[in-house]
């Protein structure tokens, strides 16, 4: 009689959406989804925090999809919530798996071996980051934009920004989109209320820097997208600006010199 051959586990593939989009922007959304897959229990958290701000962007996916049919864009966002490996980070970064996020503890994360941490980072950050890498090497877009949202209430303090726009070295794009935004009647804040400081650039400096390619992040004050109405606006708004802001960019986007 032979054993039974042990089962691997399972690989968390990110969402591919209008892969064959020929649009001029690559879109990533790295924190989409609050699932927390079974064979992770329930991190040992109560349902509030497995589906609050801590475990996910709310609204940011439906937004990310929507853009993504405005603009003819491929889109790659996470399946898994970022309580588990958040995407946006490197694996080295004690925020890829945190033990903390805002006012949630989170015991799933607390004493993390170095074997647990390097299974979840093969599992779910790198079929992300391979995911995403070969869309921008095959379709050679002219920007990465991710897109994000953020809780209103942060420690218990309220926040007045409304948008965010977010660059790291590049600001090419970002200085373009802020400007858009300023001219469409729906000023941003630049690099607010994260900035490359906050070690949350990691998708921009990963994928867009080396390859050369324009960038930015978004943030979205998450109840400025609570339902379908206000996210499928909202991803009007988006990607009406984007594309003021490309064409703003266009006659430095290929400068030598910049």
């Amino acid at each position: 009689m032979h054993a039974a051959a042990p089962q691997s586990k399972p690989v968390y593939a990110p969402l591919v959406r209008n892969a064959d989009g020929l649009g001029p922007v690559v879109l990533a959304c790295e924190h989409a989804s609050p699932r927390i897959p079974p064979e992770f229990g329930d991190m040992g958290l109560a349902p509030e925090a497995r589906l609050s701000h801590a475990a996910w962007d709310p609204g940011a996916l439906a937004v990310a999809e929507e853009m993504s049919r405005i603009l003819d864009a491929p889109l790659v966002a996470g399946r898994v919530s970022r309580l588990i490996y958040d995407c946006n980070r490197p694996p080295e970064a004690p925020g890829a798996m945190p033990a903390q996020v805002e006012r949630f503890r989170i015991p799933g994360n607390e004493n993390l071996t170095p074997e647990a941490r390097a299974d979840r980072t093969r599992r779910i950050y790198e079929p992300f980051r391979d995911a995403l890498g070969a869309m921008l090497d095959a379709r050679a877009p002219a920007a990465l934009v991710t897109v994000h949202s953020f809780t209103p209430v942060w420690m218990g303090r309220p926040r007045d920004v409304r948008l965010g726009v977010l660059h790291d070295e590049d600001a090419r794009l970002a200085d373009a989109l802020l400007a858009a935004l300023d001219a469409a009647g729906a000023p941003a804040a630049r690099n607010r209320p994260y900035g490359p400081q906050d070690g949350v650039t990691h998708t921009l400096r990963a994928h867009a820097l080396p390859r050369g390619l324009a960038n930015v992040m978004i943030e979205i004050r998450n109840d400025l997208i609570a339902d379908a109405q206000s996210q499928r606006a909202m991803a009007e708004l988006l990607s009406g600006a984007l594309r003021d802001a490309l064409a703003r960019l266009a006659p430095s986007a290929t400068d030598d010199d910049r």
